[in-house]
């Protein structure tokens, strides 16, 4: 199904307002009007994002994330983080070393300004 880019926009931004305002109205996270003005959003954001690709091969750089999607990718993004400790456990090694070297030189000269 191809829909228009443009209709699709101003789907989109319809129901950014609808959100706005059962969100403003909202009393919890439990609101049944705000749960339903979130899947509105979910769906116009999609058919937007599938119509603006399929016109122009373009697509969002927005990525709609499901409540279940946050619980299975939170034990990822600290693995990822892991990685990255190797990696600077390497290179505090180096640092050490050089930091040595500049200090036994003995040329510690300060420029005061004056020229001398």
């Amino acid at each position: 199904m191809n829909t228009d880019p443009r209709s699709a926009l101003a789907a989109l931004i319809a129901a950014l307002e609808r959100h706005y305002e059962a969100a403003s109205a909202s009393r919890g996270d439990d609101d049944p009007a705000l749960d339903a003005a979130t899947e509105q959003l979910t769906t116009a954001f999609d058919a937007y994002d599938d119509a603006l690709f399929d016109a122009y091969d373009i697509a969002t750089p927005l990525i709609v994330f499901d409540a279940d999607d946050e619980d299975d990718d939170d034990d990822d993004d600290f693995d990822d983080l892991d990685d990255l400790d190797e990696y600077e456990d390497d290179d505090d090694d180096d640092d050490d070393d050089d930091d040595s070297d500049e200090d036994d030189d003995g040329d510690d000269y300060e420029d005061n300004g004056t020229g001398r």
